[in-house]
């Protein structure tokens, strides 16, 4: 039975995955400290660089145009302009 391009794929993530727990857990075993430190930073410097291109997108992005005109103040309409202009 031969497999898909995509199960194979998914076989090698599959093996990967438990690759990377076994070899984590052996450096927690090995150099605990270290080790929770270092995934400490990379989970708060990922969550960091998130929020810092949320705010990057909101500084830099223009604002919509109005969907409705703006209507003038309720004491100056176009008729009280051309009489007084």
């Amino acid at each position: 039975m031969a497999l898909s391009r995509d199960q194979t794929l998914g076989a090698l993530i599959l093996v990967l995955s438990i690759l990377g727990i076994v070899v984590y857990g052996w450096f927690v075993y090995v150099a605990p400290v270290i080790t929770l430190q270092i995934t400490a930073l990379v989970a708060v410097g990922a969550v960091l660089v998130i929020l810092a291109w949320i705010g990057w997108v909101m500084a830099t992005t223009p604002p919509p145009a109005p969907l409705e005109p703006e209507l003038a103040p309720m004491g100056e309409s176009s008729e009280t302009k051309a009489e007084s202009g």
